[in-house]
């Protein structure tokens, strides 16, 4: 069994993790599933920013964590949730790196939404 690679974030694929000044609300199907103040704004490489949203502002009752896993060499295992409610277009549509590299640790303990497929909107509070 070979071992899987750890990157550090560099000049060759930056990574920046920075407090987003916004309230961000994700909503599915009108239901509020997450609301927070202290979202983080993860920015890697050329790929779009993700807002992180700290579990405690997510209605966790609204997921179902799933089997569905990944793998970053930065970030390290990532793990799933759906949002049952939703049907095939929120399976997986959530998910989480619950112990992440060093190098990433800010986004222990939070949830990053497929923009693509829910209801997210930032607010001037």
């Amino acid at each position: 069994m070979s071992e899987r690679p750890i990157r550090i974030p560099g000049p060759d694929h930056p990574i920046t993790i920075t407090r987003n000044p916004r309230r961000v609300v994700v909503k599915a199907d009108g239901k509020t599933l997450a609301d927070s103040c202290n979202t983080l704004t993860l920015r890697e490489s050329s790929y779009p920013p993700v807002q992180y949203i700290p579990r405690a502002d997510v209605d966790m009752a609204l997921l179902e964590r799933t089997d569905h896993a990944t793998y970053c060499p930065y970030k390290g295992d990532c793990s799933y949730f759906s949002v049952p409610s939703g049907g095939e277009r929120l399976l997986n549509a959530v998910w989480s790196y619950e112990a992440p590299y060093d190098a990433m640790s800010a986004i222990k303990d939070h949830l990053a939404f497929y923009p693509d497929r829910f209801e997210v909107s930032e607010h001037e509070d």
